[in-house]
């Protein structure tokens, strides 16, 4: 794959995360773990056929092969999947995907506490612009009623940075099966949730629709395509083309919904992903100089 067609993937998987938001605002009267449960559902098979495709025919050797910590990347995922919903649901989705882009910077921490990783000057320095960002759009939730929904976002980017954290640990290469044993331990979770708290797993047709679509083709289809492109593109490149999310997010609903957010979130959400780009073109040019002296591109986690 050339380099070209990798950001052209990073930029379709970006573009398609991005309508999560404008999926979820269709959700008549499904609860979190009923929507969490009916859009694994509809995530897992297309996952699962994609394994199988490039295994050859073998999903379950691949699947394997995670290991524990693929394992615990999965359970990972079940935390930052239901919290993205929950969070979708009871603030703007700007307040949502602006601290959803938290996450490098919470597996940056994680990586330091647990793995020993050592952390850049220049990624501490984003940490603390990313802590000041957050603190604006979390204060504001205090004064609109939308802390729950801004402690759920964040709850979501910890969910995602253990599970990146979980791959370096252990040096998995592949995130589909990962990601699909995280669909997979979703179903489960949300089956039991909705069993011990006395609700029925069954929504209206509609709301089991829209989930399970969002799940097979948002979701799914993103990571397929994401994927891809990181065989192409270096981390910190990924991490900057991927905020195309974090834009159009936003964008949908105030243009099809008419939905807006406040001056804080915004001001709070900019000084956030000026830490996120700050932290992904100072890694960038760190990779420079390998990547000229190795004659290629070198794609990895960048912190």
């Amino acid at each position: 794959m050339t380099y070209r067609r990798g950001v052209a993937l990073v930029l379709l998987a970006g573009s398609l995360w991005s309508l999560m938001g404008l999926g979820l605002r269709q959700i008549e009267a499904a609860s979190v773990w009923q929507i969490l449960f009916w859009r694994s559902v509809g995530m897992v098979p297309v996952l699962l056929a994609v394994i199988w495709w490039t295994s050859s025919g073998k999903p379950l050797a691949a699947i394997r092969s995670v290991g524990v910590a693929g394992t615990l990347g999965g359970l990972s995922l079940v935390l930052a999947f239901a919290g993205a919903i929950y969070a979708i649901q009871t603030t703007t989705i700007a307040n949502a995907v602006f601290l959803f882009s938290a996450s490098p910077f919470v597996a940056a921490v994680l990586g330091w506490i647990l793995l020993g990783e050592r952390v850049r000057p220049w990624t501490w320095a984003a940490i603390a612009l990313a802590v000041f960002g957050m603190y604006l759009m979390v204060r504001e939730g205090l004064e609109t009623g939308a802390l729950a929904g801004n402690i759920a976002a964040l709850l979501s980017a910890v969910g995602f940075g253990a599970f990146s954290v979980a791959l370096r640990w252990g040096k998995v290469g592949d995130t589909l099966p990962v990601a699909l044993l995280g669909g997979v331990f979703s179903i489960l979770a949300a089956g039991l949730v909705l069993a011990l708290r006395g609700e029925p797993v069954a929504a209206s047709g509609w709301d089991i629709g829209v989930s399970a679509l969002i799940g097979a083709v948002i979701l799914a289809l993103g990571m397929v395509v994401y994927t891809a492109a990181s065989k192409a593109v270096p981390a910190a490149e990924l991490t900057l083309l991927s905020l195309i999310e974090v834009l159009l997010g936003p964008l949908w609903v105030w243009l099809l919904m008419g939905e807006t957010a406040s001056a804080a979130t915004f001001v709070g959400g900019g000084v956030l992903l000026a830490a996120v780009a700050l932290n992904a073109v100072m890694g960038a040019r760190a990779q420079w100089p390998v990547e000229r002296k190795l004659g290629g591109l070198q794609s990895g986690p960048d912190l």
